[in-house]
């Protein structure tokens, strides 16, 4: 019998599978040590076969068979992805795979033996004192201090002790309201009704205001699920900004719930993988890579806050965890109060238009900052000095925008990409927020030598410390803090206060005692080049002003711009996702963006000028598409010094895998060139 492996290497030239000799229990899925070249390398057995063509004295057998397995139709998923996203079978595996570095963890076990437990069931007649009587009663269980004593029990023939594995236990933060388990509303139960009759392979938009309960619709829908005995996985987009709801999935499920995030340790990531591989636990929650997560008899996915950009992987692959949990082919709930347009068209919608309580949206005020010059308008000063508990949203980090001279208007530039740097005082540098570059923070102008240095714009950093100038309480929540969890918790237990920080301010969290949140800049991202910016500020303001007026006291929600009647500024002031989902869908549909078209994006980069431009253009060549259908190349800003350029594929919704095919042969053939050795090339299907 042939094992066809596919060696996991980065090179993108290389295609397998390769066929081996098939040892005794290895099967598709199993993971194998196989020489390949001049190295042994690891390698996934997609399939299996009675044959090869492959000359039979030319076949080799794998090093080792490794103990873990990728379950069969994970394998089949990692296909579909290098496919669909352009990528090679092999990188696309190395998403499914266990986490690697880590092995079980092994402890000492002691358990009574047939004598030890006569002898414990004799009572005072035996031969034990009160110590070795209380030990033996504690059994089974790990060891610990008492080794020493077990042993000597050991050696009695009254216990029998040996090596087990030790499952890494987690500690999860609970963060925000919490409260008894409360009764459905009839919107809620409507909902849950509709998600539990849908047949499985649906795909379902939760489309409720904040505040509406959605994640009680979710819990009630896993437990439905977990009553058929099937598994499910709950998909959110930052396990570090969404402890609440990892925390209310651990109270109500118990054991049975499994995290999978990066933060945790490998050995931490390897426990949670294989309980769920062994179905130890049948609820995975987590950021985007959950998807992955190996569920027997997978019935549902859930995925809350589906607008939200994290789900989009950065890396080769670069997949869409809504788009590949559409391919597991469980029943699919997107939840948010903000959906996509996309998923608004495309998904049956299910609403919940009322928050839980009753209460109405907090009033939006939107302040118009033209002609101000101040950070914030002087009704937001007062709004958070009489608010009690009060967000501030500014989705820009850092002191300062940027620095320039005075005399000779020299601004200080990232060296390696064409980008200004950010200016972040307390540690006392520049900073590059694309490489990481730092410099020290300069006081004299190196073109001129003047000393007139300016500081340009405003970040959550100068802001939090102008907010505590003022004599508030104030907490920073940004990418610079190392534990947003403890923010989090500080802000919950504080009778007052203000966390200013990004969009991460804005991620679900409840807080029944905040009346006040504030969106500074709202009109920020309106100003990228950028199809989706409307949709990504309607989110952001509509989000954030959902973390106001969730208790008693109520809340009024203010929003500074520049821009006071753009359509998403005003569309989230009213609260009206509708109008403003009807309004962006005719729009897209006039200009032909997705969902009534598919976008597929190719980026070119070499550190040798002019050569990222050139083989950009030699992509352009290989495609057989109309022109109308390619824009570009077009150079982008230079990155960890290297030149880009980019070209933006454009196909009806009906040609969408004749387009991915194109580009993909397109890239592979412009790639193996040698004439294009010097450039790298990559692949994004439907960029965000």
């Amino acid at each position: 019998m042939i094992a066809k492996v596919e060696p996991l290497t980065t090179a993108r030239a290389l295609r397998g599978p390769f066929d081996y000799l098939r040892p005794d229990g290895v099967a598709k899925g199993s993971l194998l040590i196989v020489p390949f070249g001049h190295r042994d390398v690891t390698g996934v057995v997609v399939d299996v076969a009675s044959s090869s063509e492959v000359p039979a004295e030319k076949l080799v057998a794998p090093r080792r068979v490794l103990e873990e397995r990728v379950p069969p139709e994970l394998v089949d998923l990692a296909a579909w992805m290098a496919e669909e996203y352009c990528s090679t079978f092999a990188r696309s595996l190395q998403l499914v795979l266990p986490p690697t570095g880590a092995r079980a963890k092994t402890a000492l076990w002691a358990e009574l033996t047939d004598d030890g437990t006569a002898v414990l069931a004799a009572g005072e007649g035996a031969r034990l004192n009160a110590r070795q009587r209380e030990l033996l009663a504690s059994l089974p269980r790990f060891c610990g201090g008492d080794t020493a004593a077990l042993r000597r029990l050991e050696g009695r023939g009254l216990v029998a002790m040996g090596p087990r594995s030790q499952r890494r236990f987690l500690t999860h933060d609970a963060v925000g309201a919490v409260g008894e388990r409360p009764a459905l509303t009839d919107a809620q139960a409507s909902a849950l009704r509709e998600i539990s009759k849908a047949p499985r392979g649906e795909k379902l938009l939760l489309h409720g205001v904040t505040g509406s309960g959605k994640t009680e619709v979710y819990l009630g829908a896993v437990e439905e699920v977990l009553g058929r005995g099937g598994g499910a996985i709950v998909l959110v987009p930052e396990i570090a900004l969404t402890p609440q709801i990892v925390s209310r999935f651990v109270r109500r499920f118990g054991d049975t719930v499994a995290v999978l995030h990066s933060k945790l340790s490998k050995g931490e990531r390897y426990d949670e993988w294989r309980r769920l591989r062994r179905g130890e636990a049948r609820v995975c929650v987590g950021p985007r890579s959950a998807v992955f997560a190996p569920i027997a008899d997978l019935e549902l996915i859930v995925i809350d806050e589906e607008h939200d950009p994290s789900y989009k992987h950065e890396g080769d692959p670069r997949y869409d965890a809504r788009h590949v949990a559409e391919r597991r082919g469980a029943t699919l709930v997107c939840g948010s109060a903000t959906p996509r347009p996309e998923s608004a068209y495309a998904l049956r919608r299910i609403r919940l238009p009322e928050r839980v309580d009753g209460r109405g949206m907090p009033p939006v005020g939107v302040l118009d900052m033209r002609g101000h010059s101040m950070a914030m308008h002087p009704e937001t000063v007062e709004g958070l000095h009489t608010a009690g508990k009060a967000i501030v949203m500014l989705n820009r980090r850092g002191w300062s925008n940027f620095l320039t001279c005075r005399s000779c208007g020299h601004v200080w530039m990232c060296p390696h990409c064409d980008v200004s740097l950010v200016l972040h005082r307390a540690q006392g540098l520049l900073a590059c927020h694309h490489c990481g570059h730092r410099a020290r923070v300069p006081h004299e102008c190196t073109e001129c030598r003047s000393v007139s240095v300016a500081r340009h714009g405003a970040g959550t950093e100068r802001l939090e410390h102008e907010l505590s100038e003022a004599g508030l309480p104030v907490w920073r929540l940004d990418a610079d803090v190392k534990r947003p969890g403890d923010v989090l918790r500080a802000f919950e237990a504080a009778p007052t206060g203000v966390p200013v920080g990004t969009q991460m301010v804005a991620k679900g969290h409840d807080f029944p005692d905040v009346t006040l949140a504030v969106v500074l800049d709202a009109d920020a991202t309106l100003r990228f080049p950028d199809f989706r910016a409307e949709e990504r500020t309607f989110a952001l303001v509509a989000q954030l002003a959902g973390r106001s007026g969730r208790g008693e006291k109520g809340g009024r929600v203010l929003v500074q711009t520049l821009a006071p009647d753009a359509p998403s500024i005003v569309a989230a002031a009213q609260h009206d996702a509708d109008g403003f989902l009807g309004g962006e869908l005719e729009r897209r549909r006039l200009l032909r963006y997705p969902p009534f078209s598919s976008l597929v994006k190719v980026v070119t980069s070499s550190h040798e000028p002019g050569a990222a431009h050139t083989a950009a253009m030699a992509v352009r060549e290989e495609l057989a598409l109309p022109p109308s259908a390619v824009l570009g190349p077009a150079p982008l800003f230079r990155l960890r010094d290297r030149e880009r350029s980019q070209l933006i594929v454009k196909a009806k919704p009906e040609n969408r895998a004749t387009a991915i095919e194109e580009v993909g042969g397109a890239v592979e053939r412009v790639a193996a060139s040698r004439e294009h050795k010097a450039a790298s090339l990559s692949v994004d299907v439907d960029p965000q």
